[in-house]
């Protein structure tokens, strides 16, 4: 049997009850795992003078794998979100959030699942921004009014939205292979290329000369405002999406809608060598320690970094057991119930109780 040495970040507010749930699923599936455990967030800060310390960093870069619960990030000066931290620091360029609907969710869809990759370092999020008033807003707006004979007011505030070859493509081969050794068949590229002609518009050029390299996978575009109404109305059209930054940052929250909500949104970002996973949502502070939120964004989560170290076996029964409790509707939380006070929700740790059975039974069985 294989060892695996993995970074585990249990995170902030109800991060460290979630990361205990996870932890237990995943031991509970019989892949040997040693956990590699280190603390960021709004509790480190005092010691650290910021959210993700540097050996944290460290950590992750010796072991490549990650996982990590959810973190706050703090407002103040010079503070930087964790999350820009680990994509910047790691080079961490892909976001990969699955969407899969499981019987027992309230939803207004069934049989849904698809996969948004979202383009982690570039478009708005790159974080160019120029302040209303500045002084460098000021030089921007006169350079752009010389270069482009176009006016833009004085008391604008700028963002600089890069879309380079390089990000393009290496994001697009990472969609493609993701998509072959995950059994995937086609992939929709998601611009607005008709408007955003020399970004969105090499972002559309790459993909489709990316796409030739991999003739096996269907590949399409849907321009992003009628991928937002395709999604709604015929969601089982579509498998794979690929998506610069802002776009989907948008649309994996409204995949999530599709299928019950953040609660049961896993995540990853991912590199050429690394790959941190996480729940999707946030740190929820209100209900720290109250042991009351839902911990399946966080196991499912566990269940695609199984995938991700090759203990399939392991990472399908986790799959089963998750989709057992959500079906049967037992041992799930408050807000996976109809009703939001209905007295047989349980708490965090009783969900991974459930769930460490179950797997203990099938295991028996097997």
């Amino acid at each position: 049997m294989t060892r695996h040495t993995i970074t585990l970040i249990p995170g902030d507010g109800v991060g460290p009850e979630l990361s205990d749930a996870m932890r237990r699923v995943v031991d509970a599936t019989g892949v040997d795992i040693e956990w590699d455990v280190h603390d960021a967030g709004l509790d480190v800060i005092a010691e650290y003078g910021e959210p993700m310390p540097q050996h944290v960093l460290d950590s992750i870069r010796k072991n490549k794998v990650a996982i990590k619960g959810p973190i706050t990030t703090p407002v103040g000066k010079g503070m930087r979100s964790v999350n820009v931290a680990l994509r910047r620091d790691l080079d961490l360029y892909s976001l990969v959030r699955p969407c899969k609907w499981y019987p027992g969710v309230r939803s207004r869809y069934a049989d849904v699942d698809l996969v948004i990759i979202r383009e982690n370092t570039e478009d708005l999020y790159a974080g160019i921004e120029f302040e209303e008033g500045s002084e460098d807003a000021a030089r921007i707006i006169d350079l752009i009014g010389e270069l482009s004979g176009r006016a833009i007011r004085k008391d604008s505030g700028i963002s600089i939205k890069p879309i380079s070859v390089f990000g393009t493509e290496r994001v697009f081969r990472f969609a493609f292979k993701w998509a072959i050794a995950n059994g995937r068949k086609k992939i929709t590229a998601v611009h607005k290329a008709n408007i955003m002609k020399y970004t969105d518009g090499l972002w559309l050029r790459v993909a489709q000369h990316v796409a030739t390299e991999f003739p096996q996978i269907e590949f399409e575009d849907r321009i992003v405002d009628n991928m937002c109404m395709q999604l709604v109305q015929k969601p089982e059209l579509y498998d794979v999406m690929v998506m610069p930054n802002l776009y989907g940052d948008i649309l994996s929250d409204l995949c999530a809608g599709l299928v019950g909500g953040l609660g049961l949104a896993p995540g990853a970002n991912m590199g050429d060598e690394i790959a941190v996973f996480e729940a999707t949502h946030g740190s929820a502070p209100k209900y720290k320690g109250l042991n009351k939120a839902n911990p399946m964004a966080m196991m499912f989560s566990g269940m695609m970094m199984l995938r991700h170290l090759g203990e399939l076996a392991a990472a399908d029964r986790l799959e089963n057991a998750l989709a057992w409790a959500i079906a049967s509707g037992e041992a799930v939380t408050y807000d996976m119930k109809l009703n939001r006070d209905d007295p047989s929700a349980v708490g965090t740790s009783e969900v991974a109780d459930a769930i460490v059975a179950r797997l203990a039974a099938s295991r028996a069985g097997a």
